[in-house]
């Protein structure tokens, strides 16, 4: 399991557009990602109401937890989607 944080620099967060683009690349990886807010709510990164429903604005830190699969691809992947889209 590996996990790392990323700030959120969205000046709308993590919203309807963006929220699905994250669940597509979460999708396409091979290992589960889970997503938890600055309140310790979680969710898992394939479902995109739960994503939206953390309820994540500019500025929060989102700790995202890859398990299983190849995990080192997966983390410099997402770590990779969230610089360019959030």
């Amino acid at each position: 399991m590996k996990t790392f944080e990323y700030t959120i620099t969205d000046p709308v967060g993590i919203h309807a557009r963006p929220a699905g683009l994250l669940v597509q690349a979460v999708k396409a990886l091979d290992s589960k990602v889970t997503l938890t807010n600055k309140d310790g709510k979680s969710a898992d990164g394939k479902k995109l109401l739960a994503v939206m429903g953390l309820g994540i604005k500019q500025g929060d830190t989102v700790t995202v937890t890859v398990d299983g699969g190849n995990e080192d691809a997966s983390v410099e992947a997402l770590e990779k989607f969230l610089k360019e889209n959030l």
